[in-house]
């Protein structure tokens, strides 16, 4: 042995000679014996550590079998995706020439498609496609509401879709945005005062709030602590927000003229202030009835910055605020992260009732399933929760009977299955419920795992760069090819509206 001495300290270093070929090879042997012993005796379906942890050995099998082929998305990997804003559009070849219909709206160029949106009643979204044709004749707006899980956050999938919509159909501005968002969006950077505090409902509801009125972003924020009607307030307290256009997502997005402040819980006066580009807008006191309120306020072209500004004894649930055109399109970009879709039931009815109505929503986007797949045991339990999505559209269209509602249903999704990644067993038993529930309740479907290619689509789609490491969230450029997927899908509902009723 050869010794090194550092600082008083003998370290013994075996000799390089030692290991010889033959030890090498006898030691890679018995280790490769003792893991096919190991992989032999080891359970094929785990060992379950708790209630959703596994540990799993691959098998022999699993080790010297080939992988299952992964889907053929070489189409969507090399279809154009035009600008979003772009309004001229190359016209795609089909066997309707749309471009001879007065009112139907041209194809995407380059882009195919193989799954469109389904419904069991021909006419499930008549109400939503009226109100885009006539929007422009009667000086309308038309709003979409899309509510959805972690995929459709930083505005992802809904800033495409606004986009071309606004394109076509008019309209400007980002609608609601959370004033405390999980993730930051692609138009406005926010900053707050340090005294806001966020409460949620839509995963499971905060237990420091009594009440079931969350608004429309099934959250709110207030700068004050939650108190019942019968708490003794505080001293005065002050709060501010701060949006600052970022001029990141468009022109259409960054012009708009009207914002709102949707608030509603108020137990005392607040003064409000309103900042335009370090002008001084409006000022006000809110209304302390308790119930759903807009602060509108209209301004003769749009700011880079807008400041609220809030001086009371209590604060207001704020829900959010909204920035608007006049007419045309608005789209909201609602992304409830870990939510499974399964919660407008739970809220207050009249409150959201009220906001619908009075912001006139036309069509209810619902984009869930994904966060529920984890946790599904069987079939069974697929079954089960596509019954509660089914009950949440009824319960949706009580609130709301002139809105239409298309359910998009979940990505695929793949787990280790040995030495390779999968999709998961239960992915193709739940989009199966889930259409047959949603188009029961009077719902059209949009199919998003066939639109990826199916079986072992997101493998494909990990490898080709359009999905994470996580084999469950698009990237950025991945969100896009779904959003004009989806896109092309209703826009060729919308040109056989149009033929229907030429």
């Amino acid at each position: 042995m050869l010794p090194f001495t550092r600082d008083k300290t003998v370290i013994l270093l075996p000799r390089m000679s030692s290991f010889t070929p033959l030890k090498i090879l006898s030691f890679l042997a018995v280790s490769f014996i003792l893991l096919g012993l190991l992989s032999w005796i080891f359970p094929e379906d785990g060992i379950a550590v708790g209630d959703h942890v596994k540990i799993k050995f691959p098998t022999l099998t699993d080790i010297f079998s080939e992988a299952e082929p992964e889907a053929d998305i070489a189409t969507i990997v090399d279809m154009e995706v035009a600008a979003p804003e772009e309004d001229t559009i190359v016209v795609q070849e089909e066997k309707i020439d749309y471009s001879k219909v007065h009112g139907a709206l041209p194809l995407d160029s380059g882009i195919t498609i193989t799954e469109y949106i389904t419904m069991q009643q021909t006419g499930a979204l008549d109400n939503f496609f009226y109100a885009l044709r006539n929007s422009a004749a009667e000086g309308n707006s038309v709003r979409i509401m899309h509510y959805g899980d972690s995929q459709i956050e930083v505005d992802r999938i809904t800033g495409y879709i606004r986009s071309r919509l606004q394109s076509h159909f008019g309209g400007s501005g980002v609608g609601l945005l959370n004033i405390m968002p999980v993730a930051e969006g692609m138009a406005f950077n926010t900053t707050y005062s340090s005294n806001w505090e966020r409460y949620t409902a839509f995963t499971r509801k905060d237990k420091r709030v009594l009440h079931k009125a969350y608004g429309p972003m099934i959250a709110f924020s207030r700068y004050a602590p939650v108190v019942d009607t019968n708490s003794e307030l505080g001293g005065q307290q002050e709060a501010w927000l701060k949006f600052i256009n970022t001029k990141r997502a468009g022109a259409r997005a960054s012009n708009f003229t009207k914002l709102y402040l949707l608030y509603g819980n108020s137990m005392s006066p607040v003064a409000i202030n309103v900042w335009a580009d370090g002008v001084q807008v409006a000022a006000d006191t809110l209304a302390t009835d308790g119930y759903l309120h807009t602060y509108t306020v209209q301004l003769p072209q749009a700011p880079v910055e807008v400041q609220y500004n809030f001086k009371g004894k209590d604060s207001p649930d704020i829900y959010g605020v909204s920035f608007e055109g006049a007419t045309g399109v608005i789209m909201d970009n609602i992304p409830l992260r870990g939510s499974s879709g399964d919660f407008f039931t739970g809220m207050q009815s009249g409150q959201l009732k009220s906001f619908y109505q009075q912001a006139g929503v036309d069509l209810f986007l619902l984009q869930f399933g994904g966060n529920t797949i984890p946790y599904l045991k069987d079939s069974l339990h697929a079954q089960s929760y596509a019954r509660s999505i089914g009950a949440q559209i009824r319960h949706l269209k009580n609130m709301r009977p002139e809105a239409d509602i298309i359910f998009i249903g979940p990505s695929d999704m793949s787990i280790k299955d040995g030495a390779n990644y999968v999709t998961h067993p239960l992915i193709e038993p739940l989009n199966n419920a889930l259409r047959k529930e949603v188009e029961a309740a009077g719902a059209a479907y949009y199919d998003m795992y066939a639109a990826m290619g199916g079986r072992n689509s997101m493998v494909a789609w990990v490898n080709a760069g359009l999905a994470g490491a996580d084999y469950t969230h698009f990237s950025p450029e991945g969100a896009r090819k779904i959003a004009v997927l989806f896109y092309q899908a209703l826009i060729i509902e919308y040109n056989n509206y149009i033929i229907r009723n030429s």
